[in-house]
């Protein structure tokens, strides 16, 4: 027998394709175990009996607070999808936003929400109508390959890409700014930390400035972006971050995360307690932060773990932190309901 006819037999899938398999599994099983370890230390008889005096207000206010946040963010993704070239209207880039928000809440990565509005994103003209629509919902339903993707598409998940790291940096100044006003509370070297993250998120603010100001080095980075198929995208990383567009950039971003800072301490009142506003500000950020580690889903079961845990040092009770964690996150499933109608939308135009 000619052994090279015999078959050879395909080789077991290796522990790395199992656990890629296996790992949205995980995540949910760590999302319902920390949330149930959140939730195990609260004595829910104590709690019924405490005559919690509540507020349904405050959560009217708390979704208020994160429909701005996702309107904000929306209109800012939209500004910088326009300066790049791309001609649908604020009000499909807001819907697209909302949509990813909502495919955010469902999938175990925040990415699924981020690629989804950055493909949909490249085929919608200036009347709002989805073009190429077979090709459209080919790159949904496969993985996208942006190496050899088209050089529009390439362009709007770099923009998406610039407007996360708008997203972090204004996380992060607000980070700094708690720290700097209660991180005394959080630790000896708090406010230090504080100062020092304040001081670095600066000076690379001003160097990536500097850097698109000087002439010879933007025009390498020109050349370096149409090596990448993204020449077009130079336009909207300087609406980002050239002076002094920069300085209101930044503090578009930081007012977007305080509006999901207030947020949570409307669903606070809203149970009768209250956190300083250096407590929010230092415990949030630093959970955005945590929740880029893919280790739950949509932040649950993280969030009301984290939280109460940081609050405790202001003295806030850690049953009511996690009914708190609980109801914002509720609340931003409900918040970002109407992006369902951009998913429909889609399905109903192919």
């Amino acid at each position: 027998m000619n052994p090279q006819s015999v078959a050879t037999p395909n080789p077991p899938a290796g522990w790395k394709s199992l656990l890629k398999k296996a790992w949205p599994t995980i995540r949910i099983l760590l999302s319902v175990a920390l949330l149930w370890k959140a939730t195990s230390g609260i004595d829910w008889d104590a709690l019924i009996h405490s005559e919690i005096q509540m507020q349904p207000l405050w959560f009217v206010a708390a979704g208020i607070a994160i429909v701005l946040a996702f309107i904000s963010g929306g209109l800012r993704w939209g500004l910088l999808m326009k300066r790049s070239g791309f001609r649908a209207s604020l009000k499909d880039y807001v819907a697209l936003y909302f949509a990813g928000g909502l495919i955010n809440q469902g999938l175990p990565s925040t990415l699924g929400g981020d690629s989804y509005r950055a493909i949909t994103a490249s085929h919608l003209d200036a009347q709002g109508h989805f073009t190429e629509q077979k090709v459209l919902d080919e790159e949904l339903h496969h993985a996208v390959d942006l190496e050899h993707a088209k050089p529009k598409l390439r362009l709007s998940f770099a923009m998406v890409f610039v407007d996360r790291l708008l997203g972090l940096a204004g996380n992060n100044l607000l980070g700094a700014l708690g720290l700097i006003m209660g991180g005394a509370t959080l630790a000896s070297w708090g406010t230090t930390l504080g100062y020092v993250l304040m001081a670095i998120m600066l000076a690379s603010g001003l160097l990536v400035a500097c850097i698109l100001a000087w002439a010879p080095s933007r025009s390498l980075l020109q050349k370096f972006l149409v090596k990448l198929n993204m020449g077009d995208a130079l336009p909207g990383i300087r609406f980002a971050f050239a002076w002094p567009i920069n300085v209101v950039q930044a503090l578009v971003a930081m007012s977007i995360h305080f509006f999901t800072i207030l947020a949570l301490g409307f669903c606070l009142k809203a149970y009768g307690a209250s956190a300083p506003l250096a407590g929010l500000m230092i415990g949030l950020p630093a959970l955005s932060l945590l929740l880029m580690l893919p280790i739950s889903i949509s932040g649950w079961g993280l969030r009301e773990a984290t939280l109460s845990s940081v609050l405790t040092l202001w003295a806030v009770n850690p049953s009511i932190t996690v009914l708190a964690s609980i109801s914002y996150g509720a609340l931003t499933v409900l918040c970002v309901l109407p992006g369902a109608f951009i998913l429909f939308k889609r399905k109903s135009s192919l």
